[in-house]
């Protein structure tokens, strides 16, 4: 179990030129030479470079799932790429990226998923691509011109409006984790949003698999822990295990203080502490 690395992206850029894709959907074609990003103070020259996306996806997945293979197995699970669940908003086209299931399929049913991932990983640092096959690195992401993985806005966006159509798509999604994946710290703006999420519980937390992406310094962990830095694989067995091994539910609602206090009033009269949490879910659900 290796944890990302420049090596990893240097793999990627090789496996692609070398199976089916051109320098230029790669990389920039600029003045002095094809680049992963444009450096800064270089002039992009008008290109947009989109066609490289599609392909750090599929390969961001499927070695995410190589990573989780061994978690999942020693949890008694499978670690499954394009998990399609109708009943959780998880269709063909909305798949989830990785979960942990007790089958092998990808089309599963609520009760076989144990945890979501959603993948927002990419290229983070820059590299120069000289012809034929031999690809330099250059510098990490402070030093070029793009907003890698869980730097880009759009990007916790997307996750964060993924994992709440799970969490709004019935009682089924308030008892599985979720978990977005990336590769690069997050911004600054996004510590108190990032601690929120997982507070409330919509979603159990933001993971960087890039212990080092930069020699400067950059956001490791945010206060509450909804950001976290993976610094040693073994650290994701733990952190796996205790979200698929507790008995967590999600729940939610925005109702007056003195329906609040009946609901809780109701619940108390139950006689164990778990009956008493089970019948204020059930109540605060209906």
């Amino acid at each position: 179990m290796v944890l990302w690395n420049n090596d990893i992206e240097i793999k990627f850029f090789k496996e692609a030129l070398e199976n089916f894709a051109s320098p230029e959907q790669l990389f920039y074609n600029l003045k002095d030479g094809y680049y992963a990003y444009v450096p800064k103070g270089a002039d992009a020259e008008g290109q947009t470079l989109q066609s490289r996306n599609s392909l750090i996806g599929q390969f961001t997945e499927k070695w995410c799932k190589t990573l989780f293979e061994p978690v999942a197995g020693k949890l008694g699970l499978y670690a499954v790429n394009g998990v399609i669940c109708e009943e959780l908003g998880l269709t063909q086209k909305s798949s989830a990226d990785l979960a942990f299931c007790t089958t092998e399929n990808n089309k599963q049913n609520t009760e076989s998923i144990k945890l979501i991932f959603e993948i927002k990983m990419s290229v983070i640092s820059n590299y120069r691509f000289n012809k034929p096959d031999k690809i330099e690195f250059i510098g990490d992401y402070k030093r070029h011109k793009g907003n890698p993985s869980l730097l880009r806005s759009d990007s916790m966006l997307k996750a964060t409006g993924k994992s709440i159509n799970i969490r709004v798509s019935g009682h089924a999604s308030t008892r599985i984790p979720i978990i977005i994946l990336g590769n690069s710290p997050i911004t600054d703006s996004y510590i108190k949003k990032v601690d929120f999420l997982k507070t409330s519980g919509v979603i159990q937390g933001f993971w960087s698999l890039n212990p080092k992406p930069t020699e400067g310094e950059f956001i490791k962990t945010t206060p509450k822990l909804g950001f976290q830095t993976i610094e040693r694989p073994e650290i994701l067995l733990e952190l796996s295990k205790q979200l698929v091994e507790s008995d967590m539910n999600y729940f939610s609602s925005m109702i007056s203080k003195r329906n609040l206090g009946e609901l809780i009033a109701e619940a108390g009269k139950e006689s164990t502490n778990i009956a008493k949490a089970e019948k204020f879910l059930n109540l605060i659900n209906d």
